[in-house]
């Protein structure tokens, strides 16, 4: 039975929390916040990106990174040694958000103890679902999965029933300098909260996009939903790296929460957004 396990990322450890076994985390990455009751374990992820530069500031800290073929984000293997896990959850999907899952192999083949390594590679809003389950197989907790999974899916095609008569568009900003327009999972969930996506394809990677093509969306409604952001800073960051003006509303979602982790709270998300959709629909 898997009774220790490591996040190394916000989506795996949420997961892991909705599932009923928060018990049996023992460590986490440093940017995992959800739920507080979690906060306290330890961190063995770290950045050497600022996280309060700019948003230009830290793409391009992030390009250097890559360009000189260092981490973007790093394991403290001496922490993750002495922790001991039976189970470490990674990812294969975006090696700016979370730990890129090569270098967990690589550093499970130096511990003391062989754990299980799963590496979750959702896309889309089906891909979030099958990691729950894939997680909670490797937790032996297949029947909470059912439940956490039937609870999701129930809660956005119940949404269809509460959606705007006209579909607004909508165009959905995931990062501003430079400016990229929200894929993977997104498109869904603002088609399951009644409206059109007109930036990017469901299970697609975010489209970068420049100025002159933003403008040409023509969308009746603009979501900033900065990945790894709050509100808050969000609206710090627009003030300062403001969108061309498209003539549509803008609203705000907390990406960081709702919109960036393919995990329990996407559907929180959709709700948000069918939320600002009625502000124009």
């Amino acid at each position: 039975m898997v009774l220790r396990v490591v996040s190394l990322l916000p989506a795996g450890t949420e997961i892991v929390a909705a599932l009923g076994a928060e018990g049996r985390l023992v460590g986490i990455s440093h940017e995992c916040d959800f739920p507080a009751s979690i906060t306290h374990l330890p961190r063995i992820t770290w950045t050497p990106v600022d996280p309060n530069a700019s948003s230009g500031e830290i793409d391009r800290a992030v390009r250097g990174l890559q360009g000189d073929g260092r981490p973007v984000i790093a394991v403290d293997a001496e922490s993750l040694r002495k922790l001991a896990p039976d189970l470490i959850l990674t990812q294969g999907l975006c090696e700016v958000c979370a730990v890129a899952d090569g270098e967990v192999y690589r550093l499970a083949d130096t511990l003391d103890t062989s754990p299980e390594i799963l590496s979750l590679s959702a896309s889309n809003v089906a891909g979030i679902m099958n990691d729950i389950r894939a997680v909670a197989s490797a937790l032996d907790l297949s029947d909470e999965a059912d439940e956490l999974v039937g609870g999701l899916e129930y809660r956005l095609q119940r949404l269809r029933t509460t959606a705007p008569p006209t579909p607004p568009r909508v165009a959905c900003v995931e990062w501003l300098d430079p400016i990229y327009l929200a894929g993977h999972w997104v498109p869904e969930l603002v088609s399951a909260a009644g409206g059109i996506d007109v930036g990017a394809e469901p299970g697609a990677h975010s489209v970068r996009i420049s100025a002159e093509d933003y403008k040409a969306l023509e969308p009746d409604l603009v979501l900033v939903m900065l990945c790894g952001f709050g509100v808050e800073r969000a609206k710090k960051e627009l003030a300062l790296t403001p969108l061309p003006d498209l003539g549509a509303p803008v609203s705000f979602i907390d990406g960081n929460a709702y919109t960036s982790r393919p995990g329990p709270r996407v559907v929180d998300g959709a709700i948000r957004i069918q939320e600002a959709l009625h502000l124009v629909g």
